[in-house]
């Protein structure tokens, strides 16, 4: 018979003995908040040594599981680190006055940029205002008087002598709406058509010369008139420009003055002023009261607002060192800026002032954070980052798969780009990207992986306490005693599924700090106990574990057949881990095997069924290689073998329960049947060794509680690799149960160990001659396959 207590875990090793933690304040109030990072050297090193490298291609890309601190642990990094850099300068997009469709990016000290927009604003509107009134002064209408005057004299004086030469051929000289006309004279007086009719030949060819003569002297005077009057026009434009120059020429030589060492805002101001001049005719026009233009008017004053305006893409007032942006949602025009446009008359126009920068701009000469799902979600999002990374070039462009009706492009300048990005993501990702994207592994060089665990140490421990008491202290919670601060730490091996270890996914750590905090509020507690902890994480499961009742339900009232008392052969209790949201939970399923003549081989029902994943598969063959080696050395298989999960009617994968498959093969082909007080955990190999799983304290709890929902009796327990001993944190009421007898824990490193626990009876040993002795499970074993080869193979059995 087989001593069960040799394979018994002790009591003390069912959780972690916190008695010994080095906790010797009366609450975090007494501690130092924690100012280090707990457990991420390796990371914290790798982000440091990334934001130093200077070369191309040291972009960062950060892995981890969630809640491991990455993304603050990051942010606290780089905030630091950007703490120490300049700030970097402010960034707009003005006009480019020969080609409106190519604006120019300009630089401008730290946050200067509004404020030389603005300066503009207002000199575009001081200049709408101001010039109809400087056009009312003395000065300008006394001028604007002398060159109509001067204009007016010379048309006298040209006319005046085309006339006096006309009178004396007695021609007049008539000004009519049409222009001017020559009309004969008789005894002063003008002759009329009949009168000129009558008039002898000789007489009549005489005046006609004389008309001709004069008519071509009046067309010399029109166009002496003419040029004149393009001088007049010429020296009024002057006297415009002049006037109008004079009134913001002061107000933008202060602009020169105010950016005196910024050769782009000169340039632009210089090229300002000459546009200006040269549409000074047309601002009047448009700023004339006595024109009535209309709709053009109005659009014309508008193209002037915006033609001289600064639109600002940067804007660096009130940041102290370089930037740190995160961009949550990384979309094209999120992230490298957008172009907007605007309908006018069924179609879409725009202009540098509807030009928006992005967050990669924003990030210029900091750092840029992006989570990688995010990115990957937009393909043309990713290829062009990367394309932008390697050329250290931005382009503020449409995105590539944009379309429209005749839309009007802008091509801004490309702006020079220098950035590290860091990148959030995942392990699956991350080894996708660098074994599918050739780019990506010239471009992301330095990885940070964050731990998601650390070892139990004093160190450790001292600082998770302090790390509490800074969470105490960021979020307005009340302190945390001794015991409250032990009760997290449990809750961190928990999490952790180890005795030596503790859980860096510290997201969940501040979730039931802030939890265990209400209800300690509740009771209007001083400090947080461990009462207040527990309360949390029972609070936590009640609000989350409905499914999981209904599960237990089935299991009390029978509808999920399960035997917890007695023996069957062929038949074992296995278990299983149900995830829902952020619970998890165990319950157990029954599985049966059946051995007969036939077909050899295994037959995976789940398998058969489409319900089997490909681990599962993997480890029913597993199962079949131990059957070879250990009984088809001197003879082949001849049985068949079917196994199944009873009552699943949903896919089944993992390895977890190839151990207990492999148990009920074995009851089934010996015919020793197996304790059903017993659950079992444990994935084999073909050698036959147990080798550790998941989820363990998970299962062990999921079938004490299904044992106590129906009485526990004293026989009932789970066994489970021996590896997995460290990996338990169980429950108190387990725990006690375990202690006082009620329930049993067992651990097993070899199938031949767990078969006697299952069944009482030894596994057997083979001798020289590889058989197995009698009273023996695998002798059983063998016996039956020899029954089984003799009847399905002619002549006598060639083995022993």
């Amino acid at each position: 018979m087989v001593l069960m207590d040799e394979y018994r875990v002790n009591t003390a090793d069912l959780a972690r003995q916190c008695q010994d933690d080095p906790f010797d304040f009366t609450t975090t109030a007494d501690l130092a908040p924690l100012d280090s990072v707990i457990g991420q050297r390796r990371a914290v090193e790798a982000i440091h040594f990334g934001l130093n490298m200077k070369g191309p291609g040291y972009h960062i890309f950060i892995t981890g599981l969630e809640g491991t601190g990455r993304t603050t642990i990051t942010r606290e990094i780089l905030t630091t680190h950007a703490k120490k850099r300049e700030t970097p300068e402010d960034l707009c997009l003005v006009n480019n006055f020969e080609d409106p469709y190519q604006p120019r990016v300009m630089a401008l000290p730290t946050g200067s940029a509004v404020f030389f927009s603005n300066k503009m604003t207002r000199f575009i509107e001081a200049l709408k205002t101001n010039l109809p009134l400087a056009f009312e002064q003395k000065t300008f209408v006394e001028k604007q008087a002398r060159i109509k005057k001067k204009m007016a004299d010379v048309q006298d004086r040209i006319m005046s002598r085309v006339a006096a030469a006309a009178e004396k051929k007695d021609i007049k000289i008539v000004r009519t709406d049409e222009g001017y006309q020559a009309v004969p004279l008789q005894e002063g007086e003008p002759v009329s058509p009949e009168a000129f009719s009558a008039l002898e030949p000789e007489r009549r060819t005489a005046i006609e010369k004389d008309l001709a003569r004069v008519q071509q002297q009046m067309k010399d005077a029109v166009a002496q008139i003419q040029q004149q009057a393009k001088k007049t026009q010429q020296a009024y434009q002057e006297l415009l420009v002049e006037t109008a120059g004079a009134l913001f020429s002061r107000e933008m030589d202060l602009l020169f003055t105010d950016f005196d060492d910024r050769p782009q805002a000169r340039k632009f101001l210089a090229e300002a002023k000459k546009d200006l001049t040269d549409h000074l005719p047309l601002l009047l026009s448009s700023l004339d009261p006595d024109t009535d233009q209309g709709t053009e008017t109005t659009e014309m004053l508008e193209f002037l607002d915006k033609r001289y305006q600064v639109n600002v893409l940067v804007d660096r007032r009130g940041e102290h060192g370089a930037p740190v942006i995160f961009e949550p949602a990384p979309t094209f025009q999120n992230l490298f800026g957008k172009i907007e446009k605007m309908p006018v008359q069924g179609m879409v126009s725009t202009d540098f002032t509807m030009v928006q920068a992005g967050s990669l701009l924003r990030a210029n000469k900091g750092f840029l954070v992006l989570e990688i799902d995010a990115v990957l979600r937009h393909p043309e999002v990713w290829e062009t980052l990367k394309t932008t990374l390697q050329n250290k070039k931005m382009y503020i462009q449409d995105p590539p798969d944009q379309s429209g009706p005749a839309m009007a492009s802008l091509r801004p300048d490309p702006i020079d780009l220098d950035v590290k990005v860091v990148l959030v993501g995942g392990y699956e990702i991350f080894r996708a990207l660098q074994g599918a994207d050739p780019k990506f592994n010239r471009i992301f060089k330095v990885r940070a992986d964050f731990d998601y665990e650390v070892d139990v140490s004093r160190e450790n421990l001292f600082n998770y306490a302090r790390f509490i008491a800074r969470a105490c202290e960021t979020e307005n919670l009340p302190a945390f005693t001794s015991c409250g601060v032990t009760a997290v730490v449990e809750y961190g091996s928990r999490m952790a599924e180890s005795k030596y270890k503790l859980s860096l996914r510290f997201g969940r750590i501040l979730d039931l700090l802030k939890e265990a905090a209400f209800w300690a509020d509740r009771d209007q507690a001083k400090a947080v106990t461990a009462e207040h902890v527990a309360r949390a994480l029972n609070a936590f499961r009640f609000r989350h574990n409905l499914y999981e009742e209904k599960v237990q339900e089935k299991y009390d009232d029978h509808s999920i057949l399960i035997d917890l008392t007695g023996s069957v052969t062929g038949q074992v209790n296995a278990l299983a881990v149900y995830q829902v949201g952020d619970l998890a939970f165990g319950r157990p399923s029954r599985i049966t095997a059946e051995s007969y003549m036939g077909k050899p081989g295994i037959i995976n029902v789940e398998h058969e069924a489409d319900l089997s994943g490909q681990t599962h598969d993997k480890g029913v063959m597993i199962i079949a290689g131990f059957l070879g080696r250990m009984f088809a050395q001197e003879y082949p298989l001849s049985v068949s073998v079917s196994i199944t999960f009873e009552q699943s009617y949903s896919g089944v994968d993992g390895d977890s329960a190839s151990s207990t498959e492999l148990y009920a093969v074995l009851s089934s082909l010996s015919g020793y049947p197996i304790r059903q007080g017993i659950a079992v955990t444990g994935s084999v190999n073909q050698k036959g060794q147990i080798q550790s799983i998941g989820g363990v304290n998970e299962k062990i709890e999921g079938f004490f509680d299904v044992c106590a929902g129906r009485g526990l009796t004293g026989d009932q327990g789970v066994m489970i690799p021996s590896a997995n001993i460290r990996n338990l944190m169980l429950r108190k009421d387990v725990v006690d149960a375990v202690d006082q007898g009620r329930f049993h824990i067992y651990h097993v490193s070899t199938i031949e160990q767990g078969i006697e626990v299952l069944t009482g009876v030894p596994a057997g040993r083979a001798d020289e001659g590889a058989m197995f002795p009698e009273n023996t499970v695998f002798g059983a074993v063998q016996q039956k396959l020899k029954k089984f080869h003799d009847q399905t193979t002619p002549g006598p059995w060639s083995g022993r």
